[in-house]
């Protein structure tokens, strides 16, 4: 799980997350999912397409990233909106039927030294 690292306050499309992943380097967005402020589910990579979001763990995994993460001042803070939390749920529900026994976790808890993605997901998700 990720954040874009973008502020409550600002809109980040899934256009923009485009770029800047390509401005990086990247062939497109790393994430397969990205969840707008709306819960909109966006699919931006096939799960069929290894996801380009946590180095060393890439081949093993699906990244999905919410909008946002940032408060109004730029400081870590969960900024999830219900929609997103609900969205999000649903997708990992449907994602562990289709993967069971899968470890859902934060970007955090994968070695980087990161707030990413500013709330605990393996502690929110542990009864799926």
């Amino acid at each position: 799980m990720h954040c874009s690292a973008t502020r409550e306050t600002q809109e980040y499309t899934p256009e923009q997350l485009e770029r800047d992943h390509k401005a990086r380097g990247f062939v497109r967005a790393g994430y397969n999912y990205y969840i707008r402020r709306s819960g909109e589910i966006v699919p931006m990579r096939p799960i069929e397409q290894v996801p380009a979001h946590v180095r060393g763990h890439n081949r093993s995994s699906i990244g999905i990233c919410y909008e946002g993460g940032l408060d109004a001042a730029g400081g870590f803070r969960d900024t999830r909106t219900e929609g997103q939390k609900e969205s999000i749920l649903i997708l990992l529900k449907l994602l562990i039927i289709r993967f069971p026994g899968s470890r859902i976790c934060g970007h955090r808890d994968l070695g980087a030294r990161k707030a990413c993605p500013c709330f605990n997901a393996e502690e929110e998700y542990a009864g799926l």
